[in-house]
This record gives structure tokens, C-alpha cells and sequence, in this order.
């Protein structure tokens, strides 16, 4: 026997003396994330132990020695500095908030249930692997600052995400280390008994429990599930071991714990959602565990209760290409999921409909995100150009809609700049714009006066900033060489690595193909020129992971670490290994370009690039995500134009050209063009501007307050309306729907007239009229559309607006309706009628997608 077994297990938790348990305080809430005050206060106790436990507090705290707690119990100013920074966390917590200004009363009947896969809150919680968990991590930070009442749901992953580790020929290595949650700032949630509350999720031919961990991310609570508990079978409590791990049986099973077992938890917990945010599809499983909930709860079918869900559910995703959802087979859905369909009472070949694009396609797998659509009257993209794409990839599910009318809307990503700005930038606008940026950081008049702030000053805190990243990553490097050759690397060969004088460019981001992270090495030649250029050298940090299945990405890490160890730019170049929140927060603070080449428009959004904005780097990016409509020559670079060519291979010579020339002709001479002080005013100006106009834009303070405001409070509304009265509402729609659909056919554009003329002045009014043929339907039930703009090729209507036509009167040949409108602009201008159904309690366009066109 290896190791004996437990018979009992209990937690055995370290006491501080009276005078330091405000650490245990600060540690247990990780608003220290975001204020570097509170994580100076542990850095100062011991920086080495602080960076050796991944600047996890709990751990932090457990491992002082006695000499040194005795120590910091005497020490009289770290005493005074821990009060004063107790005291900020509880003004923190207790001060008024946004939403309660904005939504008084509403705190108390509404909870926001926020569910995603993983989440980025910190490196000492590694339950992310990349842009998703990150964008996450600063959604539930500004909820916080904003005093939403939002809860999170996820998995806490026992394993993680892999850790990487490049061989000595470049190539990927994962490992999985196994994580002490019991040594996270984090609580197992128990109940009255103070037994671990348990969630049961049924899978084909067993019932797995889960147990619930719960983290505090300033004023949210953030609930994580584990199936690493006893009483599950060996291969169960593995489950939730890694994040994206395992095959497709694997990864519907953790859905399943996410989506199912996340609302038993809440429900088990007392906290019944009113609005539930389905981050990505990995949690649209949730759909229908809500609908049989509300369903056993309230006494009804299924047709009421998914129109009381449906209105009440927000799905964002961050998804530009069809090959990136989820997808499921027909037969491993049945397998998994054909219990719960059954308890909801719908036939499983009607469920499976509401996967599919095309719904009566039985050859199409289950598509996760089609899911979510069909289960949430709110979606949206996180770009503006995503959004777009997105309204392209569903398109076939609302065929009778224009594209650009395809209900999904954009709320374009921000970064929780609290978190990512660096400590230098941070004093600097403390000094110069107050304390307003921090407070409320999506607000443009607290960064108006960043023209004010010297130029010499902001360039010498870029310069140190620059400084301390070309230290951190020899520091970083020096323990990878000790690490590969198991000795003390020679300290002259990391002094040759980085100059901290010299322009320098960041590139890190998930190692996909269509990242193109080898986009750079087009023309070997040419790159070292530019590094090693004698009036105008550049660097470049490289960092970023490449999916353990991904060998196309693998050998793209190859081939720059290769290139940078035997092509001539070692020194100028370094890649980073195991690229993590501590990498990013110094990259982007560090860098003073940041690069981005993906191929257009393949990138959802990007955060990277929003990062370095408040830390003083500028951005050299493809037209595309975020960047497509942040750019502007002010204040960035892009690389080419919004052309797309179909040829790969010469969209990518294409682009390395325009890269190459921008840092030849643009960049570099603007970087190192010193003026009086040795300041480059163009470039400062550039980091001015770019703050000025992007820094509140780009920030999760403004996109969180746009969900709220355009998704969360009206779901909630509606939510809240349909489910009182005894569901009166919620079925006066069911049964509106259900006519709506059975008469629909019947429903014809007839005799259309207008008043216009052959031609017409600017401004002129015009009378449309249209008789429409209602068959079996009121006119309450139905609202009739011009739909005006200007014509283009093969009689298309562009750049239309819609002008909604009264209903005037009954007739022998059907209803008549009319408007008036104005012609504001010249040109050759038309328009067409067509009827759509209309419901207050319905979201016609998500619900229904019904139109009746006039015939052409």
C-alpha cells in the first residue's frame, strides 16, 4: 500500500495574532488584484516568498515564519500602512455604486447570473487559458466597481491550464501541476449543518456530486464547481481536472456540470437568477435546466416556461469562425442530454432543432451557440465587425431578414483598466487628472486633461517602465536557462538579452494559425535589418501557448524560437515561456508598440492591445476586432487595409510588407526622432492621444454599463413581467406565438401607393400607402414597415431606415395602412413594404423571425 486512506477529513487553517488579521481579511477578497497598495502590502513582507507562491496571499500568509510575524507585529508603520488598507477595502465595499444610483430598488428583486468556462481573476487562480478568461475576470471587476448585483458561475479546474515548457529545440511541452484549493483565497460553500453543499448532475448511467467553491472578486461572489469529491468514481472526479482538456465526451460532460450543475448550485445556494449571462455556448445546457426548474416550480409546460427564460437569458459570443463553436453529435446529445429533455417534456428531434442552423438539416451536428441563440432574446458579438461577422454565419436562420438585421448586437470589449495599468502610470495620472480615472474610467472628461501632463515627465516614466520589462524578462529567462541546464546560467549572457534604451514590440496571444505569429519571419533578411538597425534597433518579446492538440501552432513557436536561437536574433529578440496574467501585465506595460496580425476578420475582438493603452504603448495592428473601429492614424498604426484576399499566401506576403515598411519608414524614426530633453514630442503626443480618446472607451467600466443598461435591466424587466400574475402574460404570449405561426401564410402585401413624384426635392414629403391582408390575424398583430433607402446594384436597398406605417382603416380588400416620410438626402432613393409580427412581451426578431415582404 502506497498510502493509507482516509476514514475522516477536516480543514486546518493557520491563525494570525490579533494585530494581523486584517492580511487574512485582505487575502480572502481579491480586490487586492486591482490596487497595488494592497498587494504591496504583502510584496513588502517577503518579495522572494511572494513570487515563489505565484502571489497567491493564502499560501503567502501560511508560510511566514514565526520570527517574521513577530516581527511585522512590532513594526508600528506596517501596522498603520495594513490598517489604512482594511479600512480602503471596507469603504470599498459599503460605498454607493452606479447601479443603485441608476436602478434604485431594483438591487433587491434582481441577481445577474454571469457563467463562463474559465475565468482570469488572477495567476494565483490559473482557471484560464486565454483571452475569454481574461475579458471575464475584468467583467466581474467592474461589475464590482459598478455594484451590479451579479453572481459568476464556473469550474474550478483541479489541474488548470497547462504550464509550458519549450524543449531545447523549441518544441511545446505541457505540464499539469495538481492545485491545493484549501491554500486559494477561496471558501468551500457549506450549508446550516456546515456539511459541503452538494449539486447532483445525471449523466448517461450515473450520477456524479459536485461540491462548490466560492471567491470573492471584490463586491461578487464567484462560484466555482468540483467534481473532485469522494464520493464520485475516480474517472468523475477528474472531470473538471483541466481546462479544455480531454475528448468531445469529456467536454460535454463538463458543460454539463457547468450549465446544469452551476443553476442546481445557485438554487442550492438561495440565489434563484433573474437574469442568467451565458458567456460563450459552454453553458447553454443552462437553458433548459432553467425551463425545467421554472417548470417544476411554477406548474407549467414547457412553451410558458421557455417564454419566461428566453427573455430573462443574455448570450455573448466571442466566436468569428463556424469551426470555433462547440458541436455535438446527434447521437452523444441523446445520450447525455436525453433525460433532461425528457423531464421538460419536449420530443428529443423537436430539441435538436433548436441546435441547428438549419433546424430541419438532420445531417448537422448540435451546435452549442445555436443553443444559446435559440434560448436568449439577447446576443451580441464583442465587436463591432464581429457582430457583423456573426450576423453573416447565422444568417440562414433568419433567411426573410436582411443581414445587417440579424438580432445580434455588438457591445465591443474594455479592459478593467485598475488591473492592468502598471504603478508608474498610475502615480502620473494621480498627479495630474486626480482620482476620477480610477473611480469611473469609462468617463472621457477624467482623461480630457492628459495633454497637461509634461512631456518629459510621462516619456521618463515609459523609459523606466521600458526598464523594469527588459529586467523582468531577463530575470524570467535566467530561471528557463538555469531550469534547461540544471545549473546557474551565466549572468554575462543574460545582460547581452534586451536593451532597455531601444524601441520595443510585444507580441502574445494564443498560438493559433490564424494568429499568424510567425507572420514577422516572412523576410528573415529584412527583420534582422531592422533589429539590428545602427540608428534605429527594435526588440521584440514574444510570449504565448499554443491548444496541446494544436501541432500547427506548436511548430509556429518552433519556428520563432528556432529563428531567434540560431537566425541571428538572439539579443533582439526572446520568446517567453508560460505566458500568464504576470507576463501580460508586464508586456503591457513594458512594451511600446504592441503588434497584432491575425487574419481579417478573424479576430472576435482582442483585449491585449486595449491593455497597453492607460500604460503608455501604442498599436501596430490588422483592421480587425476591436481595432477595426478603434483605429486612427493619431494615435496607432494599421497594417494594411480592410481588403481580404482569398489567396493566404499572398495576404500574408501582403501584410509582413506593410509591417516591415512601417517599421522602417514610421515607427522606428518617429521612436527615436529627440527632441530637446531627449524627449520624441511626436511620439508622446501619439501616447497622449491614444490615451485621451481610447483609455475610456476600451475599459469594462463602459461595456459593462452598456450590458446593464441594454441587456441585463430589460431581461430582468421582462423576466419579472412575464413570471407574475400567475403566468398570465407569459401565456397570453405562448398562445400569441402559436396563432402567429399557424396564420403567418396567410399574411400578404397588397396594393401599394405613394405620393412621390418621378422626381422629387430634398426634404419633400411623401405619403406611402400599403393594403395588407391580415387572413386570421388583428392589426394589433402585426406592424407594417417602409423600408426606405438608396438603391444599388440589382434594385438592392442600401443604407435603409424603417418608417413604421398607421393603421388607417378596414376595408373589403384587407387593411389599410400609411405614413408619411421625408426624403432628406438626393439620389436615386426606394423603398418596399413588408410586415412583421409585433408583441409587447414577444422578442419578435430572436422568437420568431417572420416577415412578409411585398411581392417584387
Amino acid at each position: 500500500m502506497k498510502h493509507p486512506k482516509f476514514s475522516r477529513s477536516f480543514e486546518v487553517v493557520s491563525e494570525l495574532p490579533e494585530p494581523l488579521k486584517p492580511l487574512k481579511t485582505l487575502a480572502q477578497n481579491y480586490y487586492w488584484t486591482w490596487r497595488h497598495e494592497l498587494r504591496d502590502q504583502f510584496r513588502t513582507i517577503d518579495r522572494d516568498l511572494w513570487n515563489e507562491v505565484n502571489h497567491n496571499p493564502v499560501e503567502f500568509l501560511a508560510r511566514l515564519s514565526e520570527d517574521r510575524i513577530r516581527r511585522l507585529c512590532s513594526d508600528d508603520n506596517f501596522l498603520l500602512r495594513l490598517a489604512a488598507c482594511e479600512k480602503e477595502l471596507a469603504d470599498y465595499l459599503s460605498s454607493p455604486t452606479w447601479f443603485d444610483a441608476t436602478y434604485p430598488g431594483a438591487r433587491e428583486k434582481t441577481t445577474i447570473a454571469y457563467f463562463c468556462a474559465e475565468f482570469g481573476i488572477s495567476e494565483s487562480l490559473p482557471i484560464y487559458s486565454g483571452g475569454l478568461g481574461i475579458l471575464a475576470g475584468d467583467h466581474l471587476k467592474a461589475a464590482s466597481d459598478l455594484g451590479l448585483p451579479l453572481v459568476a458561475v464556473g469550474l474550478l479546474y483541479n489541474r488548470g491550464y497547462f504550464k509550458q515548457r519549450l524543449t531545447h529545440d523549441g518544441w511545446q511541452e505541457e505540464r499539469y501541476p495538481q492545485y491545493d484549493f484549501f491554500k486559494m483565497p477561496l471558501q468551500l460553500v457549506r450549508g446550516k449543518d456546515e456539511e459541503p453543499i452538494r449539486v447532483e448532475i445525471e449523466l448517461p448511467d450515473r450520477t456524479i456530486s459536485c461540491q462548490i467553491w466560492k471567491a470573492m472578486v471584490g463586491r461578487i461572489p464567484l462560484f466555482l464547481l468540483d467534481s473532485n469529491v469522494f464520493e464520485n468514481a475516480p474517472s468523475d472526479q477528474g472531470i473538471t481536472d483541466t481546462l479544455y482538456g480531454g475528448d468531445e465526451e469529456m467536454r460535454i460532460r463538463q458543460e454539463m456540470i457547468l450549465g446544469i450543475g452551476g443553476l442546481r448550485a445557485l438554487h442550492a445556494m438561495g440565489i434563484p437568477p433573474t437574469v442568467c449571462h451565458m458567456n460563450e455556448g459552454h453553458a447553454a445546457f443552462l437553458s433548459v435546466e432553467r425551463i425545467r426548474h421554472f417548470m417544476q416550480e411554477r406548474g407549467c409546460d414547457f412553451k410558458t416556461a421557455r417564454q419566461v427564460i428566453v427573455a430573462g437569458n443574455v448570450f455573448t459570443t466571442h466566436t468569428p469562425v463556424p469551426a470555433g463553436f462547440d458541436v455535438f453529435t446527434p447521437a452523444m446529445m441523446e445520450r447525455y442530454m436525453g433525460k433532461s429533455v425528457q423531464a421538460v417534456g419536449v420530443d428529443f428531434k423537436a430539441f435538436l432543432k433548436l441546435g441547428r442552423i438549419d433546424a430541419d438539416n438532420e445531417g448537422e451536428a448540435f451546435n452549442m451557440a445555436v443553443l444559446a441563440m435559440e434560448t436568449a432574446n439577447h446576443v451580441n458579438g464583442v465587436a463591432k465587425l464581429h457582430a457583423s461577422v456573426t450576423r453573416e454565419m447565422f444568417q440562414a436562420r433568419w433567411p426573410d431578414y436582411p443581414q445587417d438585421e440579424v438580432p445580434v448586437e455588438a457591445i465591443t470589449n474594455g479592459i478593467h483598466t485598475s488591473t492592468w495599468i502598471s504603478r508608474g502610470m498610475a502615480a502620473i495620472f494621480d498627479r495630474h487628472l486626480g482620482g476620477a480615472w480610477r473611480r469611473a474610467p469609462s468617463d472621457p472628461e477624467n482623461w480630457a486633461c492628459i495633454d497637461e501632463i509634461p512631456d518629459d515627465e510621462l516619456w521618463r516614466v515609459r523609459e523606466d517602465l521600458r526598464g523594469d520589462f527588459v529586467r523582468f524578462v531577463r530575470s524570467r529567462l535566467q530561471r528557463e536557462m538555469e531550469r534547461r541546464s540544471m545549473g546557474r546560467a551565466d549572468f554575462s549572457t543574460i545582460g547581452q538579452i534586451l536593451d532597455p534604451r531601444i524601441l520595443t514590440i510585444g507580441f502574445a496571444r494564443r498560438f493559433a494559425t490564424y494568429k499568424r505569429g510567425s507572420l514577422i519571419l516572412q523576410d528573415r533578411e529584412r527583420l534582422l535589418k531592422i533589429l539590428h538597425h545602427p540608428e534605429r534597433p527594435v526588440q521584440i518579446v514574444l510570449a504565448g501557448k499554443s491548444h496541446p492538440r494544436d501541432e500547427a501552432g506548436k511548430k509556429i513557436i518552433q519556428e520563432i524560437y528556432r529563428f531567434i536561437e540560431e537566425g541571428g536574433a538572439k539579443g533582439r529578440m526572446v520568446f517567453l515561456e508560460d505566458y500568464d496574467m504576470e507576463v501580460a501585465r508586464n508586456m503591457v506595460s513594458g512594451v511600446d508598440v504592441w503588434l497584432n496580425n491575425p487574419r481579417r476578420p478573424m479576430e472576435a475582438s482582442g483585449t491585449s492591445g486595449m491593455k497597453v493603452v492607460p500604460n503608455g504603448g501604442l498599436n501596430c495592428s490588422v483592421l480587425d476586432g476591436w481595432w477595426d473601429e478603434g483605429y486612427a492614424p493619431e494615435y496607432g498604426w494599421a497594417i494594411g487595409e480592410r481588403e481580404t484576399y482569398w489567396d493566404q499566401g499572398y495576404q500574408d506576403w501582403l501584410d509582413s510588407r506593410a509591417i516591415y515598411a512601417l517599421l522602417e519608414t514610421n515607427i522606428s524614426p518617429k521612436f527615436y526622432h529627440r527632441m530637446e530633453h531627449g524627449v520624441p514630442k511626436e511620439w508622446v503626443q501619439m501616447i497622449k492621444n491614444s490615451i485621451r480618446t481610447m483609455a475610456p472607451t476600451f475599459s469594462t467600466g463602459r461595456m459593462v454599463r452598456e450590458y446593464a443598461t441594454r441587456f441585463y435591466m430589460p431581461a430582468a424587466e421582462a423576466y419579472q413581467r412575464l413570471s407574475a400574475d400567475g403566468l398570465a402574460r407569459a401565456r397570453d404570449a405562448r398562445e400569441w406565438r402559436e396563432k402567429i405561426r399557424r396564420e403567418w401564410s396567410s399574411v400578404k402585401v397588397g396594393k401599394v401607393e405613394d405620393t412621390a413624384k418621378v422626381v422629387n426635392a430634398v426634404g419633400a414629403k411623401v405619403t406611402i400607402s400599403a393594403m395588407v391582408h391580415l387572413g386570421g390575424l388583428k392589426e394589433s398583430d402585426v406592424e407594417v414597415q417602409a423600408v426606405i433607402g438608396k438603391i444599388g446594384p440589382n434594385r438592392d436597398l442600401l443604407q435603409t431606415h424603417m418608417k413604421t406605417l398607421k393603421h388607417k382603416k378596414h376595408t373589403a380588400d384587407g387593411d389599410l395602412f400609411e405614413g408619411e416620410t421625408l426624403l432628406p438626402e438626393t439620389g436615386h432613393q426606394g423603398y418596399t413594404i413588408r410586415v412583421l409580427p409585433s408583441h409587447p412581451d414577444v422578442h419578435v426578431a430572436s422568437e420568431l423571425g417572420l416577415v412578409s415582404w411585398q411581392a417584387e
